[in-house]
């Protein structure tokens, strides 16, 4: 067993080829692999697997399969740095390995069995998180350095032959491109965020103004910094539009496929009955959601982490639809009032609609514990300011008044989260905003444009969590 990254150094002339040089680095808790595409001497697949800061490495010459008759050959050959993960191109012929490199798959693994004993016992199961790969599989040593790839049982489905798949994973090139150079990559990359690749860029998700899907793609990357401490590890639900916001759009809160970013879980619902949700782990899967049509993000009041202990209480100020901005704004601070007296810090953002959102951020509650504290809090508007307020959901209560709407606080229940998109005309954002904001800011102004603009601004929110 190959233990350090002096064999992969002494193989290669790094003056000749621009394979990165090898140095040890140290793993994090997500460990990475990756599959390269290698034509070299012999056409043949390289499997990656991070392992105490290298990548432990197979060369398979058939490549992955997911029919569990394939016992795949997969020969084990010296370590490689953790950086050869990001190598695709071209190492010149005559040089060890001369070729062309192509990124087939990448993403994280989860050791099924104890890795760094199944290295020295020839046998290791894994969890593959690609975006080609994924589900349960094995390698078996079965004779030196020969060992067999075996994809394990499980509900992964993929491809049935490897060789229908001729692009890279994160830059879209054929192995022709590659060897063809840069000029090609710059043509390609054009339509890849994050090492998503984003397919019809040009379609119109909104119009008048028109935006693209692309620009969508785009906005959700440059909000993102401030977007994922409240999204990230948060059970969502999605509104998607998959023909723009004028066509047909629905809620999305079971997962379809995982993807990087992308991590699901399992609750028992009323009836006791099993269903998968999901969340969103890193900007790859904001960004993966978007290519996916996703427009709108909408999140529980707790993380995943924490489940039964939500941190965030949201109220939504719905005005009747003849009620004036002025009420609206009142109401904003007759609700700020009470909060102060109960000395709750509270926050604002609009709604991306016609009302404003006040969240709280709150700890050491359980939900049943956070719904009463709602619900007292609009009731007591309501008892306090009978003829301008209302804690009932149903319509017919609302007549020229403002609707508390605070059963988001429920479990199960979700927000739209901050700094998401609408699904409305214009591209309307719920953004945060100072309370100095109020009487400045309507409830649907901040549009996408707007906000491309504003997250450049003091973050009225910085202390959320302070």
């Amino acid at each position: 067993m190959k233990k350090d990254l002096t064999t992969y150094n002494k193989k290669r002339n790094f003056n000749k080829t621009k394979e990165p040089k090898g140095k040890k680095e140290t793993s994090r808790k997500k460990l990475r692999f990756v599959v390269q595409h290698h034509i070299a001497r012999k056409d043949h697949y390289d499997l990656r697997l991070e392992w105490n800061g290298v990548m432990k490495s197979w060369a398979v010459p058939k490549g992955p399969s997911y029919n569990r008759k394939d016992k795949r050959l997969a020969v084990l050959v010296e370590d490689h740095p953790l950086s050869y993960r990001n190598f695709e191109g071209t190492i010149p012929k005559g040089e060890y390995g001369g070729g062309t490199v192509m990124l087939f798959d990448e993403g994280y693994y989860e050791p099924l069995s104890d890795f760094k004993n199944g290295l020295k016992e020839g046998s290791l199961k894994f969890k593959l998180k690609g975006k080609r790969l994924k589900g349960n599989w094995s390698l078996i040593c079965f004779k030196d350095d020969n060992w067999l790839l075996i994809k394990e049982v499980d509900d992964t489905l993929g491809f049935t032959d490897i060789k229908t798949i001729d692009t890279s994973i994160r830059t879209g090139r054929t192995m022709s491109e590659i060897e063809k150079g840069e000029k090609n990559k710059k043509r390609n990359t054009k339509n890849t965020i994050e090492s998503i690749k984003i397919s019809n860029p040009d379609k119109l998700i909104y119009e008048k103004p028109d935006i693209t899907k692309m620009e969508v793609i785009k906005y959700y990357q440059a909000v993102a910094k401030k977007m994922l401490p409240y999204l990230q590890n948060r059970i969502i639900s999605t509104v998607r539009c998959p023909n723009g916001v004028d066509g047909t759009c629905f809620f999305k809160k079971h997962l379809e496929n995982e993807r990087e970013g992308i991590s699901r879980i399992d609750l028992l619902n009323k009836d006791k009955e099993k269903e998968d949700y999901y969340y969103i782990t890193s900007i790859e899967g904001l960004i993966s959601e978007a290519q996916m049509n996703s427009i709108e993000f909408h999140t529980w009041g707790s993380t995943v982490n924490n489940l039964e202990t939500p941190d965030i209480m949201v109220f939504d100020l719905d005005p009747d639809e003849n009620l004036s901005l002025k009420r609206l704004r009142n109401g904003v601070r007759d609700l700020k009032s009470i909060l102060d007296e109960l000395k709750l810090k509270a926050y604002l953002k609009t709604s991306g609609g016609k009302g404003y959102h006040v969240v709280v951020p709150i700890s050491n509650v359980d939900w049943e514990g956070i719904r009463e504290i709602a619900k007292n809090v609009a009731e007591l508007m309501e008892a306090k300011w009978p003829d301008k307020y209302t804690s009932n959901i149903r319509k017919e209560k609302r007549k020229n008044k403002i609707f508390i709407d605070w059963a988001r606080n429920t479990r199960g229940a979700t927000s739209i989260a901050p700094y998401s998109l609408r699904s409305r005309v214009n591209a309307p954002v719920s953004f945060p905003i100072a309370w100095s904001e109020l009487d400045i800011v309507k409830p649907n102004e901040i549009t996408l444009k707007k906000a491309l603009k504003k997250i450049k601004q003091k973050d009225p929110w910085l202390n959320f969590r302070k």
